[in-house]
Parts: C-alpha cells; sequence; structure tokens
C-alpha cells in the first residue's frame, strides 16, 4: 500500500476540531459535473452543523474549493475501474476509515462503491450510496453485476423518481432503503437580485447580443442527446428575426456534432443568429440574459439541474418530457412541458413564452422562484441527507461498535 496516497491534501478538518460524526464520501474524481457539486454542497453542510466531512478520490479541480472551506481530501486510485486496483483499493479505504475513525462511508459512483462497500463491511461502518443517474447495459449479467454494487448501501438515494423507479425495477431495492432526494440549487448563487445591469451588459457585449434582442438559451453540453439540432429546427418556424439563440456549455475538441449544429445554423438562416459562447463560470448571469430557457433533450436525463436553476432566476423554462425532467417544473405555471422530439411542440411554446406580457412574466418569476425554494434548495436537499445518516448512525447502538467509534471512544 502506498502510504503517500493516505496523507490528506487539508489537514485542518482531519484533527477533529466538530465533535459530530465523521463522514467520508468516495467518487472518481473531483473535476466539474453534478456528482462532484453535490459532494461539495454535502460537505459544506456537514461542516457547518458540527459534522467532520472527508472526501476520497483520485483528485481534480474541485480539490481546491474543499481546501477552501478546511475540508479533508485523500488522493485515491477511485476512477480506476480494473478489478486488481478496485481490489487494492479496499485495503486503503479500509485503513482510511480505521485512522480516521469514520463513522458513515458514502459513494457516489460505481467503482469507488465496490471497494467503499467491502471496507465498510471490514470495519462495521454504515455504507450509503447515491444514484446520480441511470445506468445503462442491465440487459448485459457482466454490467448488471457492476452496476448492482450501488443497490447494496444501508441506504441508498436516488437524485429523481426516474432514478428511483430504475432502482426500484432492475434492483429491487425496496422502500426500507431507498429514500429520494433530489438535487439542490444554491438560492444565494441563483439570486436575481444579486445581478447587476452592468454585469448583465458587460456579458451581452461579449456575446455579441444587440440591445432589444429576444434570447433563447439552451445551457448544457453540445452533446447530440442535448437537442440543439431540434431547438434550431422550432427555431426555423418562429416568423421572427429579433431572436437570437446562446447555447452555453463545453464541447469536445474538434467535435463533429458542433460542426453538424454550425452547419445547421447555416442551412436554416439563423447563422448570424446563433451563438455558441463555450462554458462559463457565472451560469447565474448568463441565465438572467434569457427570455426563455430551453432543456429539449432528446435521451433521458436523470434530473434537470438546469431547469431548476433558470427557475431560480425568475425564467420560463421549455423543458422536454422525458427522464426526470418533468420532475423539475411546474407545467403551464412555471413554464412548457413538450414531448421529446417534436419540433412543432417545441415552436409552439417558444412562441407563446416569447409573446408573454411583462406583468405575467412577472408573476411567472415570482412563482418559479418559490417552487424552487419550496422544492430545490441545497439545505433541503443537505437536511434529506443528514436525515438518512442520521437514521443509520442512531441504529449503531444495537450493533457492535466499529473499530472507529472504539477508537474515538478511548481518544476520549
Amino acid at each position: 500500500m502506498n502510504d503517500i496516497l493516505l496523507k490528506p491534501q487539508v489537514q485542518g478538518a482531519v484533527t477533529g476540531q466538530a465533535d459530530g460524526p465523521r463522514v467520508l464520501q468516495v467518487l472518481p474524481e473531483l473535476e466539474e459535473g453534478g456528482v462532484e457539486r453535490g459532494t461539495l454542497d454535502i460537505a459544506s453542510f456537514l461542516a457547518g452543523e458540527g459534522w467532520t466531512p472527508l472526501v476520497a478520490s483520485s483528485g481534480g479541480l474541485a480539490e481546491e474549493a474543499l481546501a477552501e472551506r478546511g475540508i479533508a481530501t485523500f488522493r485515491l486510485p477511485l476512477a480506476h475501474k480494473n478489478p486488481l486496483v478496485i481490489r487494492r483499493n479496499v485495503r486503503r479505504l479500509q485503513r482510511l476509515i480505521q485512522d480516521q475513525a469514520i463513522d458513515l462511508v458514502h459513494a457516489r459512483s460505481r467503482a469507488p462503491a465496490w471497494s467503499a462497500y467491502y471496507a465498510t463491511r471490514r470495519c462495521r461502518v454504515p455504507f450509503v450510496t447515491t444514484f446520480h443517474g441511470v445506468y445503462g447495459g442491465s440487459e448485459r449479467w457482466l454490467k448488471r453485476r457492476y452496476n448492482a454494487i450501488m443497490a447494496r448501501g444501508d441506504r441508498v438515494i436516488a437524485i429523481s423518481e426516474h432514478v428511483a423507479d430504475h432502482v426500484r425495477m432492475t434492483f429491487r431495492v425496496g422502500p426500507d432503503r431507498l429514500r429520494v432526494i433530489r438535487r439542490g440549487v444554491d438560492l444565494d448563487e441563483f439570486d436575481p437580485a444579486r445581478i447587476g445591469a452592468a454585469e448583465l451588459a458587460e456579458l451581452a457585449e461579449r456575446w455579441r447580443i444587440p440591445p432589444g434582442a429576444k434570447v433563447v438559451m439552451l445551457p448544457g453540453r453540445v452533446t447530440r442527446i442535448k437537442g440543439h439540432l431540434l431547438l434550431l429546427r422550432a427555431l426555423e418556424r418562429l416568423d421572427r428575426d429579433d431572436v437570437h439563440c446562446v447555447m452555453v456549455g463545453g464541447a469536445e475538441p474538434r467535435s463533429s456534432y458542433v460542426s453538424e449544429v454550425e452547419g445547421l445554423a447555416g442551412a436554416t438562416g439563423l447563422r448570424d443568429r446563433v451563438r455558441m459562447v463555450g462554458s462559463t463560470g457565472d451560469m447565474a448571469s448568463a441565465l438572467m440574459l434569457a427570455d426563455v430557457v430551453v432543456v429539449p433533450s432528446i435521451g433521458p436525463e436523470a434530473f434537470g439541474r438546469v431547469s431548476v436553476e433558470a427557475q431560480a432566476m425568475g425564467r420560463p423554462v421549455i423543458v422536454s418530457d422525458i427522464g426526470g425532467l418533468g420532475e423539475t417544473l411546474m407545467p403551464a405555471a412555471t413554464g412548457w412541458l413538450v414531448p421529446p422530439g417534436d419540433v412543432s411542440a417545441l415552436a409552439s411554446a417558444l412562441e407563446l413564452a416569447l409573446a408573454m406580457p411583462e406583468d405575467a412574466r412577472e408573476r411567472l418569476a415570482r412563482r418559479a422562484r418559490r417552487f424552487v425554494m419550496r422544492s430545490f434548495s441545497v439545505e433541503q436537499m443537505a437536511r434529506r441527507t443528514l436525515a438518512v445518516y442520521r437514521e443509520l448512525l442512531e441504529a449503531a447502538p444495537d450493533q457492535a461498535p466499529s473499530p472507529a467509534r472504539r477508537r474515538r471512544a478511548n481518544d476520549a
């Protein structure tokens, strides 16, 4: 075992400044994405509640954000799917659990979950998993067995009812272990009141959005499943030349799909009114530029974070009725739900959204913000996750104490 892998990247949080339970989250890496965002949100909330959060991964850009919050991170080769590496990670995680007196482990992906499952069984600590999506390939025996580790948690969290249905049907996880906890949005970050007119004007100028233009925005990585081509076909049907389309999101280098999107924009006569602006570090400001935010996905989405973020900013949304997307809005109240792949339905919804009078738009904005505050706040997500942790930890007195708890008792 490589000892250096078990040295924390951040020292402060490991010393046990808080008296609460110690929770280790494990995931493949700490780059940008929904899994990483959820890990950061839960770790930050736990620290604020007096618990001690720790995170193990292969490392990445989000380590810096955790470090700023004084949260300890450990680098282990948890992104590897090689069975030999997974097996070695069992021993590494077992040692980490024992050395850091971990009370509970939360796995957010399959490869680290395999290692964490066996490590927690050896150390007799509770094991929680989160299904962040619907895993494909379960019709094949080997892939199904690999995926099934996520269903072996003492508690299994699904990020939407759509994902929960998959867990129930495919892995037969019952209500005694399955919990639905939808992803949350930081309502301080996604707050219309904090966005100034000057920064919006600067962003509009940078993206070459002319004054008075109606902005249709599609936020999301530039991949086929996100429905960029469908949106262009719908925009082609609108009889107005004041509509500009902004596509916000990164793409693979030299992507053939990007070329296809650009080609269709030219063929439909929309080239001068379509902007592919790449990724942005300030999604809240980007959304404030939009008159309507569109999520026209043509393949199942586990949830629909963009839809929720847009509504938090008071923007009407148009969302494909596929996967978990339909759970993210109030149809006919905060936006429109359209059949996936239906160009006519999408064009009709765009017409309605763009024709809304200002007073109706303001009422929708207030209603959408209240809806997100009630159903999708980070605090709500974190408190429900904390309740799952407590549910397991409060059952611990009926069991033999784990080595971690014995060590903490002795230290006290």
